[in-house]
């Protein structure tokens, strides 16, 4: 099995000289693998400063439903830090791996209330081997992405293969629920290697939240309120997460296809402004990111057409669509899946 290498962006296992070690050099002979950080630190200031004016302005207005709106920006925010985390889980930020970590603790524990210890561990397993049957944790939840898994489905789970596409959107709306109750069990469990301040961050995150919520708004307003913006906030991830690698290839055998093909084949980019780039997190450039994982943020961009360029002379497909034929792309494939 070849696996990243979260720190240098490269692949332990890949040859020397083999295509991915070519564009390898290519990549970092143009400096695309240089921290960019005074990039993240207005990214940084930005999004706390977008956190401390959302609870502010929730403080301020008060008991009304005008809070519906606030919690509408509040999962943006949320989603933002999510992004951070992700960055920082990949060693994208700081050259320094304690710093990174500070950062996804802050950014994702204590923020958001979603382990960085346990989405780390998770998100590497899916990287080394995206959407590889049996490997690749984020094809084996409740969505069937294969025939075979399809056709093993009964019962409630049979139920929800065969209507995923029209499910799809509206059970996003239950994901944020989902990734905390993931982060908590992880913590407990101790299965995170910071488990200990992972917790602290944890409880410190239910305790304010919770706290400035039910202070604030009457008990039924509270509740709803908690409602939308943590539906929002799952509904916000998963169409960001939703474009990256729903409907394109799937790998049966672990390892059976090199590095760079299992990367690219199996990753679609989505073409866009600088608006795209801040509402996906920089993700629109999956292709890019997974070949690269450690590369900043800010430089995917600027990979793109190199790495475009590369896959043509080699001969191989570089998925790019429009937001919209992404999401028609990934449906599309669950329906015809679900049919099965």
């Amino acid at each position: 099995m070849i696996e990243g290498d979260p720190k240098s962006g490269t692949a332990t296992g890949v040859k020397r000289g083999s295509e991915y070690a070519i564009l390898m050099r290519q990549v970092r002979e143009a400096g695309l693998l240089d921290r960019r950080l005074r990039y993240y630190g207005l990214r940084i200031a930005a999004t706390f400063g977008a956190l401390a004016a959302g609870w502010i302005a929730f403080v301020l207005i008060g008991d009304s439903w005008w809070q519906l709106g606030t919690a509408a920006f509040l999962a943006a925010v949320f989603a933002q830090f999510a992004f951070l985390g992700h960055d920082a889980g990949h060693q994208q930020v700081f050259g320094s791996r304690k710093a990174n970590n500070v950062l996804g603790l802050i950014s994702g524990d204590l923020a958001i209330g979603l382990s960085i210890g346990w989405w780390v561990g998770n998100h590497n397993r899916h990287h080394a081997n995206p959407n590889t049957e049996g490997s690749d944790p984020d094809i084996m939840g409740i969505l069937a992405h294969s025939s075979a898994r399809a056709r093993a489905g009964r019962g409630f789970r049979g139920f929800i293969f065969r209507h995923q596409a029209w499910l799809f959107f509206p059970m996003l709306t239950l994901e944020a629920g989902s990734l905390h109750g993931a982060s908590v069990k992880a913590v407990a469990r101790r299965a995170t290697p910071q488990w200990a301040r992972e917790a602290v961050l944890l409880s410190a995150h239910v305790v304010l939240y919770l706290s400035a919520v039910f202070l604030v708004l009457p008990p039924g307003k509270a509740l709803i309120f908690i409602a939308v913006q943590q539906g929002l906030f799952g509904l916000y991830m998963g169409c960001t997460f939703a474009p990256n690698h729903k409907g394109m290839e799937i790998i049966e055998t672990p390892g059976a296809v090199d590095f760079l093909r299992r990367q690219v084949l199996t990753s679609r980019n989505v073409r866009g402004g600088w608006f795209t780039d801040v509402a996906l997190g920089g993700l629109n450039y999956q292709i890019e990111h997974h070949l690269f994982p450690s590369m900043p943020r800010a430089n995917l961009r600027h990979a793109r057409p190199l790495v475009m360029a590369f896959c043509a002379e080699h001969e191989i497909p570089y998925c790019e669509t429009s937001l919209l034929e992404s999401y028609a792309q990934a449906l599309r494939h669950l329906h015809a899946v679900g049919r099965e």
